[in-house]
This record gives C-alpha cells, structure tokens and sequence, in this order.
C-alpha cells in the first residue's frame, strides 16, 4: 500500500442519516470507512495469512498490546523492524491497550492508581501496565493507531463501581496522552476511550472530558460485555452526539453482522472482533442468505458452495458437502476455509455499507439486508 500522508486525519466524505462515509488517513494508507478490523491479537490473523486478509478487502488490522508485551515481547519486535515488518502487513495497524484483557484476568490482577499489576497468563510472572508503559509498548511496536489504557468493568455492575472505573480511565488518558507526545513518531495517534458502563450520564461525562482532550479520536469501550444489543444501542445514541464530527468513531470490540449495521446507521466508523474467525473455527459461516452451521448433518449431502457470488474462493469453489466433512472431521483446512470466508463476508458488507452511504439509500439497504443476515439455515 503506497503512503497517502505523513500526518494522520479523517474526512467525511457524505453522510447519509447519522450512517458516515469518510477516510481515516495514515502515512502507511488510507482506512474506507465505515471499517471492520480484522483481529490479529498476537501478530497473526488466525488461520488466515495477511494477503488473504488484504484479498479479502480489509484496509487495517487490529493487534493487542497485552498479548504482545508477554510474547514475544515489544522490545524484541522493536529490534525485528517493527510490528509491520514483524507480521508481514505493510498497512494500517490499530493496537489495542490491553485493558479489555486484563478485566478478564480479575483473579490475577490489581488495580490502582498507578496502574495495573498482574500475573502472566503464559508462566505466571509478574507485570505492571501502566498508561506510559502500554504507549511505550505501542510505540515499540510501531502502530499506526494506538489506544489509551483504560479500566473496561463487566457488566451489569454498580453506578459507584461504574463511575470510580470511568474516572480512573480519563485520568490515565491524560498520562497516555502525556507519554504519546514524548514517544509517538511523526503521523501515529492515540486514540481516547469512553467509558461509563450504560449509564448516559456517565458516558457523556466521560466523552465531553475526553473532547477537551482533543484526541485525534475517539473509542466507545465497554460495550458488548453483556448488556445486550438493546442497551449497547441505547448507549450509542447517548454517547455519539458528543463525539466531534470531524474525528473517527470507534466501537470496540463489536460484534454480528446486525451490530455492525446498526451501529453505522447511528454513525460509528470503526469495528473490530475475533467473531469471524472464532465462528469461522467453530464451523458457522456468514452469508448473505443468513448463517449456516456447517456442523449440520443437513449439509452432508449438499453439492452447492456456500455463495456462488461470493469473491472468496472458500464460499464459491466448495461445496457444503465437503465443508460440512472438514468441520466434522476436525481438519485444520476446515477452521481456514471458513475464516477466510467469514474474514471476506464482513469485508463485503462494509463495502456493501459504504457503498449504500454513498448512493444516498443506507437506511433502505439496511432493513433489507437484515432482513436476510439474521437467518440461521
């Protein structure tokens, strides 16, 4: 991917209701969004090699910051080239904090002020995270976009507990942002988190400190951690009239098919999660006819592909039938073949949504299409 800019931005290019069409601009390319990362949470794409992540259409990829302080370690990924080089991906990168994953290590890790010790999960050794040392670590790695630390709680959980965590996440940005003006290269950025569970007036508190920040852009974090599709929209609709126009949107760690859309109609830009491919390993496939577990004895018998439209050789070239034999036979080929197609189908759907956008019909494009994605066959 040839450089587009030595500074990073975002233009909005058409808005269609609240759903947007714009690019996010980084020295390493050009992000079209609305956009669906990929995750790569330890420098791989699981089960994917990074030039079909590209043939699938993805602009960026997302790696994790925790996973990769343990293994194999940022100051070695630094003395490889970088993490681009390291991983083989010449385009945008998005590395996450690493506080999502440390929420799930509640039994071996303490949080303060100072930041957050814990036990490896690897071989049980001893770390301290901090705000500085999370952008160091993403700055060794070389990210293009990179997050601050922040506490992410599980919920339902206590207005008291909600609030100290919120609180606690924008003094560490503050600390973020100080280290990343010390240590950040010439067209990176950090992006802020918005916390405060589903409270709206919590959410609003945290986003407006947040803008005054001035941050190149802006997450929602803490969603989708069991509160439902319900509340996760009903907290978008509070939080996103105070996020500025004029930077990137993005929800972290989201989600179907039907998140997707429906988080785009209320003017998110950003998505990533591990479902395409954990789903991909599991044996279910994405489709534009809905799901189809390949696990089903139904498909045993079935001589048709997937998607014979589709512009992945994995939905278009095999049939049901064999697919159906490789999950049930536990066959790595299986888990590859369906997580590039998954990979592929969430590709084409942001396509399919950007294009919508521009074209002036999101609104109708949307009930249709979930019309036919929420299917199970």
């Amino acid at each position: 991917m040839q450089q587009q800019a030595q500074t990073f931005g975002y233009r909005l290019l058409k808005q269609d209701g609240a759903a947007r069409l714009g690019e996010v601009v980084t020295p390493r390319g050009i992000v079209r969004t609305p956009a669906f990362m990929p995750v790569g949470t330890v420098a791989t794409v699981k089960a994917l090699t990074f030039d079909q992540v590209k043939q699938a259409g993805a602009d960026i990829v997302l790696a994790n910051t925790y996973h990769l302080m343990l293994r194999p370690g940022a100051e070695r990924v630094a003395r490889l080239g970088g993490l681009h080089n390291f991983m083989r991906w010449d385009g945008p990168i998005l590395t996450d904090s690493g506080g999502f994953q440390v929420m799930s290590l509640s039994k071996i890790r303490k949080i303060n002020e100072e930041g957050v010790r814990f036990a490896s999960h690897i071989d049980g050794s001893r770390h301290l995270l901090t705000p500085e040392r999370a952008v160091e670590i993403q700055c060794l790695l070389g990210s293009d976009i990179q997050m601050q630390l922040d506490e992410c709680i599980s919920l339902p959980a206590e207005r008291k507990e909600t609030e100290r965590a919120m609180e606690l996440s924008l003094r560490w940005a503050a600390r973020a942002q100080r280290a990343f003006s010390d240590l950040a290269k010439p067209g990176q950025a950090l992006f802020g988190i918005v916390q405060g569970g589903v409270d709206a007036e919590l959410r609003q508190r945290s986003a407006e400190a947040l803008v005054a920040m001035d941050l190149p852009g802006y997450a929602v974090g803490g969603l989708a951690v069991g509160e439902g599709q319900e509340l996760m929209l009903r907290t978008l609709d509070g939080v996103l009239p105070h996020l500025p126009s004029h930077k990137p949107r993005y929800l972290m760690g989201v989600g179907t098919p039907s998140d997707l859309i429906k988080s785009v109609a209320r003017g998110v830009d950003m998505f990533d999660c591990v479902m395409p491919t954990r789903n991909g390993r599991h044996g279910l496939a994405f489709t534009w006819n809905g799901k189809v577990n390949l696990r089903n004895a139904r498909h045993a018998d079935d001589p048709a592909p997937l998607d014979e439209q589709s512009s992945c050789p994995g939905a278009r070239d095999y049939s049901r039938a064999y697919l159906h034999h490789l999950v049930r036979s536990g066959e790595y080929l299986g888990a590859m073949l369906l997580s590039w197609v998954n990979t592929t189908f969430y590709q084409e759907l942001m396509a399919a949504m950007r294009l919508a956008i521009a074209e002036g019909r999101f609104n109708t494009w949307a009930e249709e299409t979930l019309d036919r994605i929420e299917r199970t066959n």
